[in-house]
């Protein structure tokens, strides 16, 4: 097994830092007059915690995260670190005084220094040696000190990766600012990547907020989830609470791929062709959006509620995606299905929604 395979080299715990708590508040940028990015965004990073920001491009998720580095100045609002602001109307910190580490995107190594000096790039308030001594430890961190002095070139993806989080937390930063720090991976290596990750951030026991538009990603690291769109905060909690209770269609269709019903509400429940489900505080004539996760049904061809029958069905190892015809729908009912749950050949079956995966809001016009 190499170096560069997960878990193959101890970790050491040296050189952890105190966490911090990192608040936003009210915080409002524009990038131009009428054109605003943020809209009084208020959230709070708690220390030790891993928080994600997540929503689709151009939500301002990105902003949020540099205006937090202090490489952008909101134009509204302030940013508190332990109590103390360091961005507001008459306070500015500057990005290397606010003992924050980034870790970007495509990890902005230098190809033309070891990993090394790579690492100890950042430590300038100490000696040679000192820095040296700091680099090493960082290295170790990781799991990555025989590379150092290899050069960036001669790294995998992976380990380009963990050398950039190894220069963030050299000077052992009080909160560490990630942007979408595995996009530039492929999948058969993200999974082990962010195990790794994660591992790391306890073990340095620094605050983290982890930029990132994937939702089971945001799930896998963040014990916390800040969800945005338009630059607003949508919903904010932990991965259960903005599945089980999302605030809005938005947010449940961050999270699930979803069948979308309309109806009013009538007696406390709402009517679709795949039967009734209840409204819970919503009035009477109230334009209501049902949303069926494709995870929430069972399958039958015996027995069940609704009947159906199979216009296509694609393999996906575990599961199937299977398309149906609901009598009273014209678009296709879409579902996954356990694989091995229907026969090969079965073409007309039965239904059933389980009530756990039914999602009623009130109608707002939004989409999921």
């Amino acid at each position: 097994m190499s170096a560069g395979e997960p878990g193959q080299a101890a970790r050491v715990t040296a050189g952890v830092t105190f966490a911090a708590r990192l608040a936003f508040e009210n915080v409002s940028h524009e990038f131009s007059p009428g054109t605003p990015a943020l809209h009084g965004v208020s959230l709070t990073a708690e220390p030790g915690e891993v928080l994600c920001l997540l929503g689709p491009s151009g939500s301002g998720k990105t902003t949020l995260l540099r205006i937090a580095a202090g490489i952008e100045m909101q134009t509204g609002g302030r940013l508190l670190l332990n109590e103390r602001e360091i961005a507001g109307p008459n306070v500015f910190v500057p990005p290397e005084k606010r003992s924050v580490g980034l870790v970007f995107q495509d990890f902005a190594l230098f190809p033309h220094m070891t990993i090394l000096d790579n690492v100890r790039f950042g430590l300038t308030a100490l000696s040679r040696e000192e820095a040296r001594k700091e680099a090493m430890i960082s290295l170790a961190r990781v799991g990555l000190e025989r590379y150092a002095h290899s050069y960036p070139h001669s790294l995998s993806g992976g380990e380009q990766q963990r050398v950039a989080l190894a220069r963030a937390i050299a000077p052992r930063p009080a909160v560490l600012l990630m942007d979408e720090p595995f996009s530039g991976l492929d999948s058969r290596l993200k999974d082990s990547v962010r195990a790794e990750t994660l591992s790391i951030l306890r073990h340095s026991r620094a605050t983290a907020i982890v930029v990132t538009h994937d939702a089971e990603e945001a799930m896998r690291m963040g014990d916390r989830i800040a969800l945005l769109k338009g630059g607003r905060l949508v919903q904010a909690g932990t991965a259960h609470e903005l599945y089980e209770r999302p605030a809005d269609l938005f947010a449940a269709g961050f999270f699930s791929e979803l069948n979308v019903f309309e109806g009013r509400v009538a007696g406390g429940r709402v009517e679709t062709p795949l039967g009734g489900f209840a409204a819970p505080g919503l009035a009477d004539g109230v334009r209501a959006t049902v949303a069926i996760r494709l995870s929430g049904f069972d399958v039958s061809q015996t027995h069940g509620q609704t009947p159906a029958r199979v216009l296509s069905r694609r393999f996906l190892g575990v599961v199937e995606l299977v398309e149906l015809a609901v009598p009273g729908m014209e678009q296709p009912v879409r579902a996954r299905i356990r694989c091995g749950a229907l026969s090969g050949s079965a073409r007309e079956i039965w239904l059933t929604v389980r009530q756990t995966d039914v999602l009623v809001f009130e109608r707002t016009g939004e989409s999921a």
